[in-house]
């Protein structure tokens, strides 16, 4: 069976294209999703069969080879950024927090917020 990449899959038309690995679209029918599949993300890897109709090349029977990015894994922040917030974050917590800690105090409300909420953001960040 061929194998492709989703070029891109409109679900409130009901169809999109499928770039195929041996070269050339494919039409791509709302009909050849797997049940319970509703719609594709582009870049998708599926694997498919061909049938040539009037129109053209068309998919049947598709399955998906890998499942779709989340939303949160599209918005994630690249490595390089998220690189410099935690040394922000570093120097945050050397220069405010760690004083008052070694002096057996816990840093004054205001900023023990703002750095709780500078860490649940990298914390936030990571977890995706």
């Amino acid at each position: 069976m061929p194998t492709g990449r989703v070029k891109w899959y409109d679900a409130g038309k009901g169809y999109g294209f499928v770039t195929s690995d041996e070269g050339g679209d494919v039409f791509l029918p709302k009909g050849a999703l797997p049940a319970g599949v509703a719609e594709l993300k582009s870049g998708q890897r599926i694997e498919f069969g061909v049938v040539d109709s009037r129109k053209g090349a068309q998919a049947l029977g598709v399955q998906l080879l890998d499942k779709p990015p989340s939303l949160a894994e599209l918005r994630r922040r690249p490595a390089e950024e998220l690189h410099g917030m935690v040394e922000d974050m570093i120097k945050v917590l050397e220069a405010r927090v760690q004083p008052d800690l070694r002096r057996g105090r816990f840093p004054d409300k205001k900023t023990a917020q703002t750095v709780a909420q500078l860490v649940h953001a990298v914390a936030r960040e990571l977890e995706i």
